[in-house]
C-alpha cells in the first residue's frame, strides 16, 4: 500500500497500515492543539494563529476518522465536509461537533492580510474548544477501530 509524499510501503495488513497512518494524522492534530495552547497561555493577542491552529487539529483529527473508514477526502480544509464524509464511522458526529463548522474559514483568512475585523478572545476561546473537542472524538474513535 503506497500512500502519501513519502509513500508507504509495508509488509504489513492493510488495516495495520491504516490504522497506523490514522494515529499520524491523529498526532499531528493533538501537535496543532498544543500549539494553539500555547498560544493561548500567552499574554499578547496572537488570535489570529490561535484559530489557525485549532482549525488545523480540527481538521487533521476529522482526516483519521476518515482514513480509519478508508475514505478518500482529498485536499480540502472544509470542516462541514469532513464532518459529514465522518458520518458512516460516526454517526452523529456532525450534529455532536457541529461548532467545528465555523473553524473553516480560519484555515486561511487567519494567514493573510484582511479588511474583517480581528479575532476577538472569546472567539479564540471559542476555536479552541471546538478543536478540543474535535480532537477528542476522533482520538475516541480511532482508538476503538480495529480493537
Amino acid at each position: 500500500m503506497r500512500h502519501g509524499r513519502k509513500g508507504w510501503s509495508s509488509t504489513r495488513k492493510p488495516e495495520e497500515v491504516r490504522r497506523a497512518l490514522a494515529r499520524q494524522w491523529l498526532a499531528k492534530a493533538e501537535e496543532d492543539l498544543a500549539v494553539a495552547d500555547l498560544i493561548a497561555r500567552n499574554s499578547g493577542p496572537l488570535y489570529g494563529a490561535l484559530c489557525f491552529h485549532a482549525q488545523q487539529a480540527a481538521e487533521k483529527a476529522l482526516k483519521a476518522v476518515l482514513v480509519t473508514q478508508q475514505t478518500e477526502f482529498g485536499r480540502t480544509h472544509d470542516i462541514a465536509s469532513l464532518l459529514a464524509a465522518s458520518e458512516p464511522a460516526a454517526p452523529g458526529i456532525s450534529e455532536a461537533l457541529a461548532s467545528a463548522r465555523a473553524l473553516t474559514p480560519y484555515a486561511v483568512e487567519t494567514r493573510y492580510p484582511t479588511d474583517e475585523p480581528p479575532i476577538t478572545r472569546d472567539e479564540a476561546s471559542r476555536a479552541l474548544e471546538a478543536a478540543r473537542k474535535t480532537v477528542d472524538q476522533a482520538r475516541s474513535i480511532v482508538e476503538t477501530v480495529g480493537t
